[in-house]
């Protein structure tokens, strides 16, 4: 029987298409989640496309143990229990389960924890290698799909990888390149004289006259010609460049370039969030406090907060004494900064005492950020000192507290990570930076030189 050349071309192209098919069955991924992951964000299921998503029944276990409590984590803990419950409704959960949305793939909770290879034998009996049995279970169950153990535990990772389980992070929401974060600032060269000198004279100059394209909103600059500099700011309401003057803050003096940013955002009413990155004593949380204190009468109260990282993992319940007594261990470095400014006056001053007076009235409180859930934040400055220590979430659930006349600050170093399951790219910090840049209500800077002392200079640059 003779073929035309059009129907084996179609014939050709079928079986191509099938093969493509087939192989896409073959090379289709499960992802089985950590308990680390629901925490991080309880819709993590969710993101993994038209792949399977499985849970070991371990991890359900330990979520119970998260879902009592008032911190984000049991909040991701209640919230992911009440999708599973909504997702099975009247099935088992032991059945693969379709995912709610378009090009989604399914779920299942893993029950079988048995396989070849023991991972309990191996590594003692923990929860974690019950995890890993779960997966080596279903991998030998599925040979022909790619079985991967997505977790933020470093350490499960490199377990997973000992047992030739692929494992990977979870990777949504992180930022790629952290070298080249966000700074809110630039330096630049070759400015015309004239212009320097109309900011000088006038405060103001079309962004034109001295940059190539239109800058970011609230984007600092320092200006430089052959024989003057000026600091600058692009401000994004009236789209004028406008002169950067170094003002003092209640008694605190910038220092550097970045830190007279710093304190010009600050105090700035126009802009509601400010975020102010930079290593160990580069001045942030000192700046930050100060500025808040500037602007003591725009403002009815000033909120100082940290996020609470558990000494050896235990939880801050374990301390003795009230809420107050238990907190003040991890609060301490904010108490340094208000001392420090406190100290820059002398006792008998009007600015000392107004201090101690604010820190008596509670115009001027160090809170839990645990218990802020709920709340509506107006008319206060809220510094979240350590941000680098929340996740995106947390950032998220923080700033959609605030109410009419509230300004945020954070204030971190996306490099200094004290949680586990945390890194630069992850965290609330570095997220939050990378995605509200250019934002009219919002200005960053990054500081760079350390100005606690010539010592604490030595440990950030030899050590």
């Amino acid at each position: 029987m003779k073929v035309s050349k059009s129907s084996s071309t179609s014939k050709a192209s079928k079986t191509a298409k099938a093969k493509t098919k087939a192989s896409e069955v073959e090379t289709k991924k499960i992802f089985v989640l950590d308990t680390s992951v629901i925490l991080y964000d309880h819709s993590a299921i969710q993101n993994f496309q038209e792949h399977d998503v499985a849970i070991p029944i371990t991890v359900l276990e330990e979520l119970d143990n998260f879902k009592k409590g008032n911190d984000i984590k049991n909040f991701e803990a209640r919230e992911f229990i009440r999708f599973i419950d909504k997702l099975s409704a009247e099935h088992r959960l032991q059945e693969w389960l379709p995912l709610n949305g378009k090009n989604k793939g399914y779920f299942k909770v893993l029950m079988d924890e048995s396989a070849d290879i023991d991972a309990m034998a191996i590594f003692g009996d923990k929860n974690d290698h019950r995890i890993l049995n779960s997966a080596l279970s279903l991998k030998q169950e599925k040979p022909d799909n790619k079985i991967v153990l997505v977790t933020k535990d470093i350490n499960l990772r490199l377990k997973a990888r000992a047992l030739n389980i692929t494992a990977e992070d979870y990777e949504t929401g992180k930022i790629q390149d952290v070298a080249g974060l966000y700074t809110g600032n630039d330096t630049i060269e070759d400015v015309s004289p004239a212009v320097i000198s109309e900011l000088y004279e006038k405060g103001e100059c079309e962004p034109e006259k001295a940059l190539q394209q239109t800058p970011t909103d609230n984007h600092y600059f320092i200006l430089k010609s052959f024989k003057s500099s000026i600091l600058a700011f692009y401000n994004a309401a009236e789209k004028k460049l406008e002169r950067v003057d170094k003002l003092t803050s209640f008694g605190v003096k910038p220092r550097n370039a970045e830190q007279a940013f710093a304190i010009h955002a600050l105090l700035n009413p126009q802009i509601k969030l400010v975020t102010v990155q930079g290593v160990a004593g580069t001045g942030k949380t000192l700046l930050a406090l100060a500025s808040a204190l500037e602007q003591r009468r725009e403002y009815k109260q000033i909120y100082l907060a940290r996020p609470v990282v558990p000494l050896s993992n235990k939880d801050i319940g374990y301390l003795p004494g009230d809420i107050k007594s238990k907190l003040n261990p991890y609060m301490e470095p904010l108490w340094d900064n208000l001392k420090y400014i406190q100290n820059q006056f002398a006792e008998s001053s009007k600015e000392y005492q107004k201090i101690r007076d604010m820190v008596d009235l509670e115009k001027l409180m160090i809170t839990p950020l645990a218990y802020i859930r709920g709340r509506s934040l107006s008319n206060i400055v809220f510094i979240v000192d350590e941000a680098q220590n929340l996740t995106p979430h947390e950032v998220k659930t923080i700033i959609s507290r605030a109410g009419e006349n509230t300004k945020i600050v954070f204030t971190g170093d996306v490099y200094q990570i004290d949680t586990p399951y945390l890194d630069s790219q992850s965290n609330g910090l570095s997220y939050l930076i990378d995605r509200a840049k250019n934002h009219p209500l919002y200005a960053h800077i990054t500081l760079l030189k350390g100005e606690r002392s010539e010592l604490a200079n030595l440990a950030n640059e030899l050590l």
